[in-house]
């Protein structure tokens, strides 16, 4: 057996990074562990500063791109260093009272998955580069999958830079009062394959009681924004049959989306989900029928036609509405994604480790959007999963055991191993 079919993270020292991790922005929860993280705040500067000692520690070279961007370089004598290196990484932002393990996981298992090969000994033929994108959640300057989408050139520097939170602040600002207003850019274009390790999010992998997941595809996701305008009026002095009420009217829409996505599932596509998820009510009183609405539509499979289906389904909607309630309507579509293929290479490199360590792993999709969305425009890319347990995430009692942490580790570090090493 040679090394790389034998490689064990180590447990101690990766629970150690990722609790520590979590003690910055740490909340107070009723149950579980929660923090609240957010791009280019103290919490944040705190978990950079902690990531770069512990990249420092195990001797890699560390660079800061102008967006935030951290990469951590292991090039030992071994590597060529003018070869495409392989990267893994994620994130260390979160979301408000969000858990410890969404993004620290698959930052900490890729510093410990260079650890381990360090440990034994294994010399690579290219650079292996740790990574942490900037503001993957999204909650104060974007949509989310800032870092990632800057460095593959989806958006600019400038433009990205000059993002700015509820407050005003700029995301230029953010970064310089932290001191991670770094130059240049990392090019993701310029790796020979990408990994993220990170949480499921979901329920497969307890239910089939296997440690690791092995992406086949990332779900496309397409954002709508909905507004509908009718009249507010005196919810007691207006008659039922003289009213223009908005919120009646995006009732209509909340229960198309549900039933055209149900209607979707049944006929053609298992993964594919439609959500409304947030709505806004004005003037949001009691006693005055609603005169404007404000919905927020996510939509999201792997079959991209899924996508366009339901956004399709909420147009006609609306244009329903305003035939039949005298409503005026209007739709915006901000984000849009395709789903994502994984490579088949890096994939196989992560089944094999795992059948070399004798550790479960199955194929599954992501219904989430990672990094590796964007990175996999560009260059081979590869997602695992390690279980969620009763599938909670982005809530204080998101919880990995720990084991099943060190397992997906483990297969993590044999596929960079032999990526790197072929």
């Amino acid at each position: 057996m040679d090394a790389l079919s034998s490689l064990q993270a180590d447990h101690d020292r990766l629970k150690t990074d990722i609790e520590t991790t979590a003690s910055f922005g740490a909340i107070e929860a009723e149950s579980g562990r929660g923090r609240t993280v957010l791009a280019g705040t103290p919490a944040n500067k705190s978990a950079r500063d902690y990531f770069v000692s512990r990249l420092d520690d195990a001797g890699l070279d560390v660079t800061i791109d102008a967006i935030g961007n951290i990469t951590g370089r292991w090039c030992p004598d071994s590597t060529d260093p003018d070869a495409d290196p392989i990267a893994a990484g994620s994130h260390l932002d979160s979301v408000p009272e969000g858990g410890i393990f969404d993004g620290p996981l698959g930052v900490y298992a890729a510093l410990e998955a260079v650890r381990t090969l360090q440990d034994a000994e294994i010399e690579p033929a290219r650079p292996i580069d740790v990574v942490s994108f900037t503001e993957e959640e999204g909650q104060r300057f974007s949509d989310g999958l800032l870092g990632s989408s800057v460095a593959v050139g989806d958006r600019s520097v400038e433009g990205a830079l000059a993002l700015t939170d509820h407050e005003g602040t700029t995301l230029r600002e953010a970064l310089t009062e932290i001191g991670y207003d770094g130059t240049g850019l990392i090019d993701p274009a310029g790796w020979d394959g990408w990994f993220e390790l990170h949480v499921e999010q979901d329920t497969v992998l307890e239910t089939a009681d296997v440690p690791v997941g092995v992406v086949t595809t990332i779900t496309g996701i397409a954002h709508c924004h909905v507004s509908i305008a009718g009249e507010a009026n005196h919810a007691g002095a207006t008659p039922m049959g003289d009213r223009t009420d908005a919120l009646a009217a995006a009732a209509e829409v909340v229960l198309a989306v549900e039933s055209a996505a149900n209607q979707l599932v049944a006929d053609e596509s298992e993964s594919a989900v439609g959500t409304v998820g947030s709505l806004s009510v004005s003037p949001n009183a009691t006693n005055v029928v609603p005169g404007e609405v404000s919905l927020g539509v996510d939509i999201r499979d792997v079959r991209y036609a899924s996508i366009e289906s339901l956004v399709e389904t909420t147009k006609e909607t609306l244009d329903q509405i305003e035939r039949e309630r005298g409503v005026e309507t209007a739709i915006e579509r901000p984000f849009d994604l395709q789903p994502r293929p994984m490579s088949d290479r890096l994939r196989t490199f992560a089944h094999d480790a795992a059948e070399a360590l004798e550790i479960g792993a199955i194929d599954l999709h992501s219904g989430a959007a990672h990094d590796t969305m964007y990175i996999a425009d560009v260059t081979d890319a590869a997602l695992l999963f390690a279980p969620s347990r009763d599938g909670i995430s982005h809530n204080p009692r998101e919880y990995t055991d720990w084991a099943d942490c060190t397992a997906a580790a483990s297969v993590l570090a044999g596929a960079i191993g032999r990526a790197a090493t072929e």
